[in-house]
Protein backbone atom coordinates (compact mmCIF):
# COMPACT_ATOMS: atom_id res chain seq x y z
CA UNK A 1 0.00 0.00 0.00
CA UNK A 2 1.34 3.43 -0.99
CA UNK A 3 2.31 5.90 1.70
CA UNK A 4 0.05 8.95 1.70
CA UNK A 5 2.19 12.08 2.02
CA UNK A 6 0.40 14.38 4.45
CA UNK A 7 0.76 17.90 3.11
CA UNK A 8 -1.35 19.39 5.89
CA UNK A 9 0.94 18.05 8.62
CA UNK A 10 4.12 19.16 6.84
CA UNK A 11 2.64 22.60 6.16
CA UNK A 12 1.84 23.01 9.88
CA UNK A 13 5.41 22.04 10.74
CA UNK A 14 6.83 24.47 8.18
CA UNK A 15 4.59 27.32 9.31
CA UNK A 16 5.56 26.77 12.95
CA UNK A 17 9.22 26.95 11.97
CA UNK A 18 8.55 30.09 9.95
CA UNK A 19 6.81 31.66 12.95
CA UNK A 20 9.86 30.92 15.11
CA UNK A 21 12.16 32.51 12.53
CA UNK A 22 9.92 35.57 12.28
CA UNK A 23 9.91 36.00 16.07
CA UNK A 24 13.69 35.60 16.24
CA UNK A 25 14.19 38.16 13.47
CA UNK A 26 11.96 40.68 15.19
CA UNK A 27 13.63 40.14 18.56
CA UNK A 28 17.10 40.53 17.07
CA UNK A 29 16.54 43.37 14.58
CA UNK A 30 13.11 44.86 15.22
CA UNK A 31 12.04 43.83 11.71
CA UNK A 32 8.50 42.44 11.45
CA UNK A 33 8.20 40.34 8.26
CA UNK A 34 5.42 41.91 6.22
CA UNK A 35 3.52 40.60 3.21
CA UNK A 36 1.50 42.92 0.97
CA UNK A 37 -1.27 41.18 -0.99
CA UNK A 38 -2.88 42.92 -3.96
CA UNK A 39 -6.29 41.68 -5.12
CA UNK A 40 -7.87 43.21 -8.22
CA UNK A 41 -11.56 42.57 -8.80
CA UNK A 42 -14.06 40.23 -7.20
CA UNK A 43 -13.05 36.78 -8.45
CA UNK A 44 -14.56 34.42 -5.82
CA UNK A 45 -11.71 31.89 -5.86
CA UNK A 46 -9.12 34.67 -5.57
CA UNK A 47 -10.95 36.14 -2.59
CA UNK A 48 -10.86 32.77 -0.84
CA UNK A 49 -7.14 32.37 -1.56
CA UNK A 50 -6.36 35.87 -0.30
CA UNK A 51 -8.30 35.35 2.93
CA UNK A 52 -6.37 32.14 3.57
CA UNK A 53 -3.04 33.80 2.87
CA UNK A 54 -3.81 36.73 5.15
CA UNK A 55 -5.02 34.42 7.94
CA UNK A 56 -1.96 32.17 7.73
CA UNK A 57 0.42 35.14 7.58
CA UNK A 58 -1.01 36.65 10.74
CA UNK A 59 -1.11 33.24 12.47
CA UNK A 60 2.65 33.00 11.89
CA UNK A 61 3.19 36.26 13.78
CA UNK A 62 3.82 38.28 10.62
CA UNK A 63 2.10 41.40 9.31
CA UNK A 64 -0.27 41.31 6.37
CA UNK A 65 -1.31 44.32 4.29
CA UNK A 66 -4.25 44.00 1.89
CA UNK A 67 -4.88 46.17 -1.14
CA UNK A 68 -8.27 45.40 -2.66
CA UNK A 69 -8.72 47.21 -5.97
CA UNK A 70 -11.69 47.64 -8.27
CA UNK A 71 -11.70 45.44 -11.37
CA UNK A 72 -11.80 48.55 -13.56
CA UNK A 73 -8.44 49.88 -12.32
CA UNK A 74 -6.06 51.04 -15.02
CA UNK A 75 -2.67 49.47 -15.52
CA UNK A 76 -0.84 52.71 -14.68
CA UNK A 77 -2.57 52.94 -11.30
CA UNK A 78 -1.66 49.34 -10.48
CA UNK A 79 1.95 50.00 -11.46
CA UNK A 80 1.90 53.03 -9.16
CA UNK A 81 0.82 50.89 -6.21
CA UNK A 82 3.51 48.30 -6.93
CA UNK A 83 6.14 51.04 -7.16
CA UNK A 84 5.11 52.37 -3.75
CA UNK A 85 5.28 48.88 -2.24
CA UNK A 86 8.70 48.33 -3.83
CA UNK A 87 9.93 51.55 -2.21
CA UNK A 88 8.46 50.82 1.24
CA UNK A 89 11.18 49.35 3.49
CA UNK A 90 8.48 48.00 5.81
CA UNK A 91 7.17 45.67 3.10
CA UNK A 92 9.24 42.55 2.48
CA UNK A 93 7.00 40.50 0.23
CA UNK A 94 4.59 41.51 -2.54
CA UNK A 95 2.00 39.14 -3.96
CA UNK A 96 -0.34 40.13 -6.78
CA UNK A 97 -3.17 37.60 -6.87
CA UNK A 98 -3.83 36.09 -10.29
CA UNK A 99 -5.82 36.11 -12.52
CA UNK A 100 -6.00 39.82 -13.30
CA UNK A 101 -8.70 41.59 -15.33
CA UNK A 102 -8.31 41.56 -19.11
CA UNK A 103 -7.14 45.16 -19.35
CA UNK A 104 -4.11 44.36 -17.18
CA UNK A 105 -0.98 42.75 -18.65
CA UNK A 106 -0.13 40.21 -15.95
CA UNK A 107 3.39 39.64 -17.28
CA UNK A 108 4.25 43.33 -17.06
CA UNK A 109 2.75 43.56 -13.58
CA UNK A 110 4.79 40.64 -12.25
CA UNK A 111 7.91 42.06 -13.90
CA UNK A 112 7.34 45.35 -12.07
CA UNK A 113 7.71 43.75 -8.62
CA UNK A 114 11.12 44.14 -6.99
CA UNK A 115 12.79 40.70 -7.36
CA UNK A 116 13.87 40.90 -3.70
CA UNK A 117 10.17 41.15 -2.70
CA UNK A 118 8.84 38.71 -5.30
CA UNK A 119 7.71 36.02 -2.85
CA UNK A 120 5.83 34.20 -5.63
CA UNK A 121 9.17 33.69 -7.41
CA UNK A 122 7.79 34.66 -10.83
CA UNK A 123 10.06 37.59 -11.68
CA UNK A 124 12.52 36.86 -14.55
CA UNK A 125 15.43 37.60 -12.21
CA UNK A 126 14.32 34.90 -9.77
CA UNK A 127 13.58 32.52 -12.64
CA UNK A 128 17.10 33.11 -13.93
CA UNK A 129 18.61 32.53 -10.50
CA UNK A 130 16.69 29.29 -10.21
CA UNK A 131 17.80 28.09 -13.63
CA UNK A 132 21.45 28.81 -12.88
CA UNK A 133 21.33 27.46 -9.34
CA UNK A 134 22.56 30.64 -7.66
CA UNK A 135 19.69 31.14 -5.23
CA UNK A 136 16.71 33.44 -5.15
CA UNK A 137 13.06 33.25 -4.23
CA UNK A 138 11.63 29.98 -5.54
CA UNK A 139 7.99 29.68 -6.72
CA UNK A 140 5.87 28.42 -3.84
CA UNK A 141 4.15 25.40 -5.36
CA UNK A 142 7.33 23.86 -6.85
CA UNK A 143 9.13 24.50 -3.56
CA UNK A 144 6.28 22.76 -1.75
CA UNK A 145 6.54 19.81 -4.11
CA UNK A 146 10.21 19.41 -3.26
CA UNK A 147 9.57 19.64 0.48
CA UNK A 148 6.98 16.86 0.12
CA UNK A 149 9.40 14.75 -1.92
CA UNK A 150 12.10 15.26 0.70
CA UNK A 151 9.97 13.36 3.22
CA UNK A 152 10.17 10.16 1.19
CA UNK A 153 13.19 10.50 -1.14
CA UNK A 154 16.59 10.44 0.55
CA UNK A 155 18.85 10.40 -2.51
CA UNK A 156 17.72 11.91 -5.82
CA UNK A 157 20.91 11.23 -7.76
CA UNK A 158 20.23 9.36 -10.97
CA UNK A 159 16.49 8.93 -10.41
CA UNK A 160 14.21 9.32 -13.42
CA UNK A 161 11.70 12.13 -12.86
CA UNK A 162 8.82 12.92 -15.20
CA UNK A 163 7.04 16.25 -14.95
CA UNK A 164 3.66 16.41 -16.68
CA UNK A 165 2.94 20.05 -17.47
CA UNK A 166 5.20 22.80 -18.80
CA UNK A 167 3.79 25.89 -17.09
CA UNK A 168 6.01 28.69 -15.85
CA UNK A 169 4.28 28.45 -12.47
CA UNK A 170 4.88 24.75 -11.72
CA UNK A 171 6.19 22.51 -14.49
CA UNK A 172 9.32 24.35 -15.55
CA UNK A 173 10.51 25.43 -12.09
CA UNK A 174 9.93 22.01 -10.50
CA UNK A 175 11.91 20.46 -13.35
CA UNK A 176 14.81 22.81 -12.59
CA UNK A 177 14.66 21.97 -8.88
CA UNK A 178 14.77 18.26 -9.69
CA UNK A 179 17.75 18.82 -11.99
CA UNK A 180 19.54 20.57 -9.12
CA UNK A 181 19.07 17.36 -7.09
CA UNK A 182 20.75 15.43 -9.97
CA UNK A 183 17.64 13.68 -11.22
CA UNK A 184 17.30 12.85 -14.89
CA UNK A 185 14.27 14.95 -15.82
CA UNK A 186 11.77 14.64 -18.66
CA UNK A 187 9.24 17.46 -19.08
CA UNK A 188 6.04 16.39 -20.82
CA UNK A 189 2.51 17.68 -21.34
CA UNK A 190 -0.87 16.31 -22.38
CA UNK A 191 0.11 16.40 -26.08
CA UNK A 192 3.29 14.35 -25.56
CA UNK A 193 3.33 11.22 -27.68
CA UNK A 194 3.39 7.91 -25.79
CA UNK A 195 2.93 9.75 -22.50
CA UNK A 196 1.85 6.65 -20.51
CA UNK A 197 5.03 4.79 -21.53
CA UNK A 198 7.21 7.75 -20.57
CA UNK A 199 5.55 8.00 -17.14
CA UNK A 200 5.98 4.25 -16.54
CA UNK A 201 9.77 4.71 -16.58
CA UNK A 202 9.66 7.32 -13.82
CA UNK A 203 10.84 6.94 -10.23
CA UNK A 204 9.24 10.34 -9.49
CA UNK A 205 6.11 11.68 -11.18
CA UNK A 206 5.01 15.31 -10.76
CA UNK A 207 1.59 15.74 -12.36
CA UNK A 208 0.79 19.40 -13.02
CA UNK A 209 -1.16 19.36 -16.27
CA UNK A 210 -4.49 20.58 -14.92
CA UNK A 211 -6.21 17.59 -16.48
CA UNK A 212 -8.39 15.68 -13.98
CA UNK A 213 -7.59 11.98 -13.54
CA UNK A 214 -5.15 12.02 -16.45
CA UNK A 215 -2.64 9.67 -14.82
CA UNK A 216 -4.09 6.21 -14.35
CA UNK A 217 -2.77 3.45 -12.15
CA UNK A 218 -1.26 1.50 -15.05
CA UNK A 219 0.83 4.55 -15.95
CA UNK A 220 2.81 4.33 -12.70
CA UNK A 221 5.36 1.66 -11.89
CA UNK A 222 5.44 -0.04 -8.47
CA UNK A 223 7.33 1.98 -5.88
CA UNK A 224 7.26 5.29 -7.76
CA UNK A 225 6.61 8.53 -5.87
CA UNK A 226 3.73 10.61 -7.22
CA UNK A 227 3.21 14.31 -6.49
CA UNK A 228 -0.23 15.44 -7.69
CA UNK A 229 -0.41 19.21 -8.20
CA UNK A 230 -3.72 19.26 -10.06
CA UNK A 231 -7.01 20.12 -8.40
CA UNK A 232 -10.33 20.22 -10.25
CA UNK A 233 -13.95 20.17 -9.10
CA UNK A 234 -15.88 17.47 -10.97
CA UNK A 235 -19.48 16.30 -10.86
CA UNK A 236 -20.15 12.58 -10.57
CA UNK A 237 -23.00 10.74 -12.25
CA UNK A 238 -25.13 11.11 -9.13
CA UNK A 239 -24.75 14.90 -9.26
CA UNK A 240 -22.35 15.13 -6.33
CA UNK A 241 -19.29 17.34 -6.63
CA UNK A 242 -15.83 16.40 -5.47
CA UNK A 243 -12.24 17.58 -5.82
CA UNK A 244 -9.86 15.40 -7.82
CA UNK A 245 -6.27 15.70 -8.91
CA UNK A 246 -4.46 14.93 -12.14
CA UNK A 247 -3.96 11.37 -10.88
CA UNK A 248 -6.43 8.57 -10.14
CA UNK A 249 -5.49 8.31 -6.47
CA UNK A 250 -7.54 5.15 -5.84
CA UNK A 251 -5.56 3.31 -8.52
CA UNK A 252 -2.13 4.10 -7.05
CA UNK A 253 -1.96 1.66 -4.18
CA UNK A 254 1.12 0.06 -5.76
CA UNK A 255 3.09 3.32 -5.77
CA UNK A 256 5.70 4.03 -3.14
CA UNK A 257 4.13 7.29 -1.97
CA UNK A 258 1.38 9.60 -3.23
CA UNK A 259 0.04 13.05 -2.33
CA UNK A 260 -3.73 13.23 -1.84
CA UNK A 261 -6.07 15.82 -3.34
CA UNK A 262 -7.00 17.80 -1.38
CA UNK A 263 -4.51 17.82 1.49
CA UNK A 264 -1.28 17.34 -0.41
CA UNK A 265 0.41 20.09 -2.40
CA UNK A 266 -2.20 22.78 -1.68
CA UNK A 267 -1.38 23.48 1.99
CA UNK A 268 2.33 23.56 1.16
CA UNK A 269 1.93 26.46 -1.25
CA UNK A 270 0.89 28.89 1.47
CA UNK A 271 3.47 27.50 3.90
CA UNK A 272 6.19 28.16 1.33
CA UNK A 273 4.83 31.66 0.68
CA UNK A 274 5.30 32.45 4.37
CA UNK A 275 8.79 30.95 4.34
CA UNK A 276 9.71 33.08 1.31
CA UNK A 277 8.44 36.23 3.06
CA UNK A 278 10.64 35.59 6.10
CA UNK A 279 13.58 34.82 3.81
CA UNK A 280 13.04 38.15 2.03
CA UNK A 281 12.81 39.98 5.37
CA UNK A 282 16.04 38.40 6.57
CA UNK A 283 17.85 39.47 3.43
CA UNK A 284 16.48 43.00 3.72
CA UNK A 285 17.63 43.20 7.34
CA UNK A 286 21.10 42.04 6.38
CA UNK A 287 21.31 44.64 3.62
CA UNK A 288 20.10 47.30 6.03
Amino acid sequence: MATTIDGKALAREMSANTARQAAELRARTGVLPTLAVVLVGEDPASQVYVRRKVKETEAAGMRSIEHRLDASIGQADLFGLIASLNADPGVHGILVQLPLPKQIDATRVLDAIDPAKDVDGFHPVNVGRLSTGIGGLVPCTPLGCMRLLDTVVKDYRGLNAVVIGKSNIVGKPVAMLLLERECTVTVTHIATKDLPDIVRAADIVVAAAGSPLLVRGNWVKPGAVVIDVGITRVTDGDGKERLVGDCAFDELGHAGAVTPVPGGVGPMTIACLLANTVQAAKRAAALG
